[in-house]
């Protein structure tokens, strides 16, 4: 589809576009070449450069479902909202409901994305090339059910001021609500009730454009007094929230009766000495939640104990620690750098400082990392270099043999490389739909499931 101006209100009936393997813009993990004397070779992202005139094509084989999209201004961060719909869902075709902030050029062209993905076919199902000439009845036919598969989107977006660092979903009770760090240096609350309705009924998007309304906080916060990022709900206590800043403070919501209001605690949370990059909320203890920064500390906070931090690793990274995943249902935190590197902390030896596992695959910062929420030996990354990783830490080690020297370097839990994306800055799992991976850069959406997970 070509993509909505940044400046327009809302759209509907967008179609996504599959991402075909072009001479350009596609990479994909593997291309297999044959080297001088027939031997046959793999390329592996960070170990060999392409040579001049090589490029590489994407193996689709090596999908179960794959879709790309644009939403106009690129969207640094999302969230997936969960749909009510049954949990463990495979059967193609495939839906999902995510919620975006963009990153525009001017404050004024910002929006506030709700956006509907569905009638989603896996690779096998996708239609074929639709440039090739159709020559007969046959092929006509052939083209109508093409139609039938492509995949669909609709999109309910609301003017926003300014542009959006990070957007993070929850729901409690009957409310759908968006917690949004702001880049005028304001955490904003938002029901996202209308914009659920308009991307799922054809009535409601029409009176939802004719609104042509601003989004509206039910709840906003200015008391950072600075610009941030980290922003986290709590699982176990619906509508509690911590959010954090530039100038190292993390501050306390505790909801209020009503729904629409927040009581904050202004004396913040300060062990941090520099920026607090993220958080993450404990997914078994409701008073207890972890933080990353620059000062190359990962830090493990009771609310109960105000305000210094309860346990630490103070230099866990040698740089800016970027990004943090709690896994669901092991003792094991995740963490990300600016050094590239990707780290697995067990809280049972969390004061230690020593990580129980250590990656160096990507050779750029790290942007994001998230433990797969339904198998908890596996894990995403991505990095600045434009790759998305894999990693399975069930897997153990064994002989290389004649695999070739390219591939006897890779650490055995490295389960798949992605690429074709341009700066990838945010992915999730969707915790409905399993091995589905979402990941949003400056060049759009990728909607992906490996046959790796």
């Amino acid at each position: 589809m070509a993509a909505p101006d940044e400046n327009t209100l809302p759209q509907k009936d967008e179609d996504l576009e599959d991402m075909e393997a072009s001479d350009s813009d596609e990479d994909e993990m593997e291309e297999e070449g044959q080297a001088e004397g027939g031997e046959s070779k793999v390329y592996v992202p960070g170990i060999q450069p392409l040579q001049p005139g090589e490029e590489l094509e994407m193996d689709r084989s090596a999908y179960r479902m794959y879709h790309e999209c644009q939403t106009g201004a690129p969207c640094l961060s999302f969230d997936v909202v969960c749909d009510g719909q049954v949990e463990g869902r495979e059967t193609f075709p495939l839906s999902m409901v995510l919620c975006a902030g963009t990153q525009a050029d001017t404050a004024l062209s910002n929006r506030l994305i709700v956006m509907r993905m569905h009638n989603l076919f896996g690779t096998e199902n996708q239609p074929e090339n639709e440039d090739e000439e159709e020559n007969s009845e046959e092929e006509s036919s052939d083209d109508e059910e093409d139609l039938e598969k492509k995949p669909q989107m609709e999109l309910a977006m609301m003017p926003h001021y300014g542009g959006v660092n990070r957007v993070r979903v929850t729901q409690r009770g009957e409310q759908t609500l968006a917690a949004v760090w702001c880049e005028k240096g304001q955490v904003e609350i938002f029901d996202l009730r209308s914009q659920l309705e308009a991307v799922h009924s054809s009535a409601a998007m029409a009176a939802f454009i004719k609104q042509n309304k601003e989004a509206t906080p039910l709840f906003s916060f200015s008391g950072h007094m600075s610009e941030g990022f980290a922003i986290d709900w709590s699982p176990k206590e619906p509508g509690r929230l911590v959010s954090g800043d530039c100038k190292k403070n993390i501050h306390l919501w505790e909801p209020q009766e009503g729904g629409t209001s927040w009581k904050i605690d202004q004396r913040p949370f300060s062990s941090h000495t520099k920026s607090v990059e993220d958080l993450q909320w404990s997914p078994t203890e409701a008073t207890v939640f972890a933080s990353c920064s620059v000062d190359h500390s990962v830090r493990i906070w009771d609310i109960r104990a105000p305000p210094n931090s309860m346990l630490s690793a103070n230099e866990a990274h040698s740089t800016d620690v970027n990004v943090i995943s709690w896994n669901r249902t092991e003792p094991f935190l995740l963490s990300g750098g600016d050094d590239g590197l990707l780290k697995v902390w067990d809280l049972r030896q969390f004061q230690s400082g020593r990580p129980v596992a250590s990656f160096k695959q990507h050779s750029a910062p790290i942007t994001s990392v998230e433990w797969n929420p339904v198998d908890s030996s596996v894990f995403a990354a991505s990095g600045a270099d434009d790759v998305v990783s894999q990693w399975d830490l069930s897997v153990e080690s064994c002989d290389a043999g004649e695999q070739a020297d390219s591939l006897k370097k890779l650490p055995p839990q490295l389960l798949f490389l992605h690429q074709g994306q341009t700066e990838v800055k945010e992915l999730h799992w969707h915790p409905q739909i399993p091995g589905t991976l979402v990941s949003t850069a400056l060049s759009g959406f990728n909607i992906f499931r490996t046959i790796s997970v």
